[in-house]
């Protein structure tokens, strides 16, 4: 099937074009490797590296070629198996983390970066998880030693543009830890925030919001910075005195403040942060949203005939959690 099947997919064959750039084509289906799986597309989400990598943000390492059908998170049924894959069946739903092929009606997955997708988790909710969720996750666990069983010291976390895909989940994941969370956010969205487990939400509009400080008065252990354009004077004020900022969108200036900081070997310091997918980490997640105790935030589902809006809207900034594309 594979070598003779053509699919419906999305791509782009430059840098650069933003929505205009993007073309619908028919393609041959996928065949998967020894160590992949052949999946049936049912969900796909958006995240803003995929459009940034279309702007030329890791030109020219990444696309590593022209065209380029963009998504890495997907979830899916397995409809084909390489030679070597030995945990998954013909017919087991699961969700992925790709390198790229997400907008199609097929991709293939590597075996060690597929989980099983239980009944209770659906294809957009699986599928909204991979690259928001497992960075959530590896910078509260990783970057910052939060225990996601509630034990150990209590640590003030602060998380910023909490309401966007990352925030959500982060907002989430901290409170099954030992912490207090303040998210700032949007004032439509406060109310959201508060329910899925913030202590203190403010608006990041006005003075306070912007100034992040907590109302309570609270120094931040650590802050979850999920925005670009904040500077490293008005983070330093609200940390206490061995405060960490995990910035997951470190541009040039925030890697010379992380330099300057190591350098002058100052407690209070700025991280750089970029997740490293991982299938153990993955299935940890879905088994969370199978259990109840995590939610993927849906913002809106696209068909994939209308994929340009779905791109268009993550381009935007605007979304309140994931960017769905169903085949």
């Amino acid at each position: 099937m594979a070598g003779k099947a053509v699919m419906h997919a999305v791509q782009y064959d430059s840098y650069g074009g933003g929505v205009a750039g993007l073309k619908h084509v028919e393609v041959p289906v996928p065949t998967a490797n020894k160590d992949e799986v052949l999946l049936k597309v049912e969900a796909a989400s958006i995240n803003p590296i995929d459009w940034k990598l279309q702007k030329g943000i890791l030109r020219p390492f990444l696309p590593r070629k022209f065209p380029f059908i963009p998504a890495s998170d997907v979830a899916g049924e397995i409809i084909g198996l390489g030679s070597e894959v030995k945990n998954f069946k013909v017919g087991d739903k699961v969700v992925a983390v790709l390198s790229g092929g997400g907008l199609a009606e097929f991709a293939v997955a590597k075996e060690s970066l597929t989980v099983a997708r239980p009944q209770e988790v659906s294809a957009a909710e699986g599928a909204g998880i991979p690259c928001a969720g497992l960075s959530a996750h590896q910078a509260l666990t990783q970057s910052l030693g939060v225990k996601l069983d509630g034990s150990g010291q209590q640590k003030n976390i602060l998380i910023t543009a909490a309401s966007g895909a990352v925030g959500l989940y982060a907002v989430q994941l901290a409170k099954l830890g030992n912490t207090h969370v303040t998210a700032t956010c949007g004032a439509r969205n406060i109310e959201l925030v508060r329910s899925l487990g913030a202590d203190e939400v403010l608006d990041y509009k006005t003075p306070d919001g912007a100034a992040l400080k907590s109302p309570s008065g609270r120094k931040y252990d650590a802050v979850i910075n999920c925005v670009t354009g904040i500077p490293w004077s008005t983070f330093e004020p609200n940390l206490g005195t061995t405060g960490k900022v995990i910035d997951l969108n470190p541009s040039p200036s925030v890697l010379l403040t992380f330099a300057w900081k190591k350098l002058t070997f100052s407690k209070k310091q700025l991280v750089p942060f970029s997740v490293s997918p991982k299938g153990e980490n993955l299935d940890f997640l879905v088994k969370l949203v199978k259990e109840g105790k995590l939610k993927t935030v849906i913002d809106s589902k696209h068909s994939l005939s209308k994929a340009e809006d779905a791109w268009a809207k993550s381009i935007s900034g605007s979304a309140t959690g994931k960017i769905i594309v169903e085949p």
